[in-house]
């Protein structure tokens, strides 16, 4: 017998009754960010795999370890994006909306790949939504990324159940100070390291100080801190940025561990975390990486940015019961006709309703039906109230109205008054 197919493992389906609660997370999102005035950018989600080797660091785990790539019919090597900043960095550059110091503001959402081991909250597909900002290099811009987020939370129900995580990685030289310092440091204690970070020790010191294991975790008690490397402009960017944070009144921890798993960043990262899901803590994460735009190629370019995991976030809300009332339902009305007549004059007036009441979810039976079975329908929907159009309501060119989901007695109205009628009602429901 043959093997049936499925997904494969780490990228999953998203079924009908997940994608309202979907399509509510990103709505909410996206009219946030229109109100903050950014504008949404689309790029291919396969990249020439050099982008990535270029930009995110050719020492990281993604690229060393979890990047889909493969050649293509040309011999080129083509990457499925494990990240949206290179592309979007990329995208602006080729198409030259940066230059002369345009400022940008920019967001996209969609798919990123990496070969992980899959558990819940980590997939090998998941969805994310990115912000990018170029050409600003105050700590204002960094203030209002988290603010957004902080306002988002606040929308969504969840701002309880976050915390705010602030370190700087300062400039690129004083990073290199530091970086000097940490070897110094880990390599007197390299016995006690596990072995994951005698690896990074060799490859990407700062790595190290993002291990989870215990006992690495206790030689780092003493090691060296990145604040006591800052140079004076990473250090007053980073004033200032608190100094937003504090006059907003978002609460944030600082964390010398903080380092992103990502070479690009400088001077500002942050991460939202959160103690709801497990080991997938961090749902939101960013920082600025001032140099990234000219080690790819551009002019010297400032860029700040950040993202947020998609599934992750659902799940918290799903976990915190977050959900409003109307995603679970999406019929409002249920319209059940009997007989061909009814079913023509049924089609005519749920359209004419349509026009009147554009965001009315309004579903007209299909397949016919006896009386019970159509109402069995109705009910399985999950609509707040069915229309009834039989031959009696043709006659009298009325429909019947009859609440499904709570007190009320079944009315007839009339064709032309029904718009109206619904805008009060379903409102009100």
């Amino acid at each position: 017998m043959s093997k049936s197919l499925q997904a494969i493992r780490g990228m999953n389906d998203i079924l009908p009754e997940q994608t309202p609660l979907w399509r509510y997370f990103e709505g909410t999102v996206a009219r946030l960010l229109d109100n903050y005035g950014y504008k949404q950018i689309r790029m291919p989600i396969v990249e020439f795999t050099e982008l990535f080797k270029r930009s995110i660091g050719e020492v990281t785990d993604i690229v060393e370890k979890e990047m889909y790539t493969f050649e293509d019919r040309n011999g080129d090597s083509l990457t499925l994006r494990p990240e949206g900043t290179a592309a979007c960095v990329r995208a602006v550059l080729e198409h030259g909306i940066t230059g002369g110091g345009q400022v940008q503001k920019l967001w996209y959402i969609g798919p990123m790949f990496r070969h992980e081991r899959p558990q819940k909250g980590r997939y090998r597909q998941f969805h994310q939504i990115g912000l990018e900002v170029f050409n600003l290099d105050g700590p204002d811009i960094d203030a209002e990324l988290i603010t957004m987020t902080w306002r988002l939370w606040g929308e969504l129900g969840i701002r309880d159940a976050v915390k705010l995580e602030l370190n700087s990685l300062g400039t690129s030289d004083s990073r290199g100070r530091y970086r000097e310092a940490l070897v110094e440091y880990l390599s007197a204690h390299h016995d006690k390291l596990d072995e994951d970070s005698q690896r990074r020790l060799k490859t990407n010191p700062l790595r190290v100080l993002d291990t989870k294991n215990a006992d690495t975790q206790a030689v780092l008690v003493n090691a060296p801190k990145m604040a006591d490397y800052l140079d004076d402009e990473s250090r007053a960017h980073f004033e200032g940025l608190k100094a937003r944070l504090d006059a907003v009144g978002i609460p944030y921890v600082l964390n010398p561990k903080l380092v992103r798993g990502l070479d690009y960043y400088s001077k500002t990262v942050f991460e939202w975390v959160t103690d709801k899901l497990g080991a997938q803590g961090t749902v939101c994460a960013g920082g600025r990486y001032d140099g990234l735009v000219e080690q790819m190629g551009g002019k010297p370019t400032t860029g700040v940015g950040f993202a947020m995991g998609i599934e992750r976030l659902v799940l918290m809300l799903e976990t915190l019961e977050q959900i409003p009332e109307e995603i679970s339902r999406q019929v409002d009305v249920y319209l059940c006709a009997f007989g061909e007549e009814a079913e023509l004059a049924g089609l005519a007036l749920a359209e004419r309703v349509r026009d009147q009441l554009p965001n009315l979810r309004l579903q007209v039976n299909a397949g016919a039906g006896s009386f019970k079975s159509q109402f069995k329908k109705a009910d399985k929907s999950g609509a707040l109230y069915a229309l009834i159009l039989g031959d009696d309501e043709m006659a009298q060119q009325v429909v019947g109205f009859k609440p499904l989901r709570g007190q009320g007695e079944q009315q007839s109205i009339a064709w032309d008054a029904l718009a109206a009628h619904l805008a009060t009602c379903v409102v009100q429901g």
